[in-house]
C-alpha cells in the first residue's frame, strides 16, 4: 500500500465517525507525520507499516473521540461530507479548507487552531440526569410536606378561628 492509498482508506473510515473537519484536520496530521518520517530518513513503507492498518487507526481515533465527548459524526461516507464542505483531496493536498492555504505553502497546522471550545466538554449520562431530578424532587417533596407537618398544629386552629369568626358575622 501506498501514501495515497493509506491516505484514502482513512478517509473513508473516519468520515462513518467523525465531521468532515475532524476527518481533514486528523488526515493532515497524518500527512505530515509521514512526511516528517520520511524526511527523518525512513521509507514510505516502513512508516506506513508503522502505523498499521488505516481502517484500525481509523476505528481508535473514533473511539478515542467518542470517549472525549468531541465526535459529532454524520454517518456520511466521506465524499458525502466533503461534497457539502467545499473541500477536496487532490495528491496529497487539500483545497477550499480552512487551512488549505497554510498547508500548501508548507506552513505547519496545529490542532488547537480553529478550536473555539475554550475547555473540556463534560457529558453527563442520561441515567445520572435522571438520578439526580429524582432526587431533587424526592427532597422538594419532603421539605414540604415537613414544612406542612410542622406549620399543621399552628395553621389549622387559625383557619377555625377565622371561619368560626365570618360564620358568626354573617349571621349579623
Amino acid at each position: 500500500m501506498n501514501r495515497m492509498e493509506f491516505i484514502e482508506k482513512l478517509q473513508r473510515a473516519l468520515a462513518g465517525g467523525l465531521n468532515s473537519n475532524q476527518v481533514t484536520d486528523h488526515v493532515r496530521y497524518y500527512q505530515e507525520y509521514i512526511d516528517m518520517e520520511i524526511r527523518k530518513g525512513k521509507t514510505e513503507a516502513e512508516v506506513l507499516d508503522g502505523l498499521g492498518d488505516p481502517r484500525l487507526l481509523a476505528k481508535s481515533i473514533i473511539e478515542a473521540n467518542k470517549r472525549a465527548g468531541a465526535s459529532e459524526g454524520t454517518n456520511r461516507t466521506y465524499d458525502e461530507e466533503m461534497a457539502g464542505a467545499g473541500k477536496t483531496y487532490r495528491g496529497g493536498a487539500y483545497s477550499g479548507g480552512a487551512y488549505s492555504d497554510q498547508y500548501s505553502s508548507g506552513q505547519t497546522y496545529r490542532a488547537d487552531e480553529n478550536n473555539g471550545s475554550g475547555g473540556r466538554v463534560f457529558r453527563i449520562p442520561g441515567w445520572l440526569i435522571l438520578l439526580i431530578v429524582t432526587v431533587v424532587v424526592i427532597l422538594i417533596i419532603g421539605v414540604a410536606f415537613s414544612l406542612i407537618s410542622v406549620l399543621a398544629p399552628i395553621i389549622i386552629p387559625v383557619l377555625i378561628v377565622i371561619l368560626l369568626v365570618r360564620v358568626f358575622q354573617s349571621d349579623r
